[in-house]
């Protein structure tokens, strides 16, 4: 099994990569923003759920053959990138009123599972899942996928709780800022459009 220092040491490396403002806390910001706190804290649960995918796929090693393979990973990203374009596209396009009724009825069910997908068609985390986190693994410490799955749980509650912050601070400037939809919804439409082109762009320079 892993040991505690290697927990701890994983960590603080995984701590110190969360906390720095990345897609997913811009994601759960805008949509905070956009839509309140209540939207906001249900895409950091989606966003997290989405975690949960990618640590089943590397514990299985998916993670690995997609990253390898430049097709499984083009159609991984693309993919990612065309759903963050068509959010920003369908938030900028929304009507006045639409907007509005979003701010206060949107499904909270839609709004976690947008989160989730947005976490798993993002290829970033794949590459974190085959750079970062093996280097933790050791071999003759027990099952690898055992520790995959221990760094992963580790990985997702240290960025659930990052994105928790993200997602009440966005929620409290949401209220400071209502009445002002359409400056908020261009914000957010603006923001899921460059998530969508820093996707595209992602891992471009990678080796194959």
């Amino acid at each position: 099994m892993i040991s505690p220092s290697t927990l701890l040491i994983f960590s603080l490396a995984a701590l110190a990569l969360v906390v720095v403002p990345g897609p997913n806390n811009l994601y759960i910001t805008a949509r905070g923003i956009a839509q309140g706190r209540s939207a906001a804290i249900a895409s950091a649960v989606g966003v997290e759920t989405g975690t949960l995918v990618h640590i089943a796929a590397a514990a299985a090693g998916l993670s690995y053959l997609i990253a390898r393979s430049a097709a499984a990973f083009a159609v991984v990203k693309w993919a990612g990138a065309a759903y963050l374009v068509y959010l920003g596209i369908r938030t900028l396009t929304a009507k006045p009123q639409t907007t509005a009724q979003a701010a206060t009825g949107q499904p909270l069910h839609r709004v976690f599972l947008e989160g989730v997908v947005v976490n798993v068609l993002n290829p970033k985390v794949i590459l974190f899942f085959l750079a970062f986190l093996p280097q933790f693994v050791d071999p003759a410490a027990g099952s690898p996928a055992l520790q995959i799955v221990v760094l992963g749980v580790t990985l997702l509650l240290l960025g659930l709780l990052s994105d928790m912050v993200y997602a009440i601070g966005a929620g409290t400037l949401s209220r400071l800022l209502r009445g002002r939809q359409k400056p908020l919804k261009y914000f957010s439409g603006c923001v899921y459009l460059g998530l969508g082109v820093a996707t595209a762009l992602a891992g471009s320079g990678r080796s194959r």
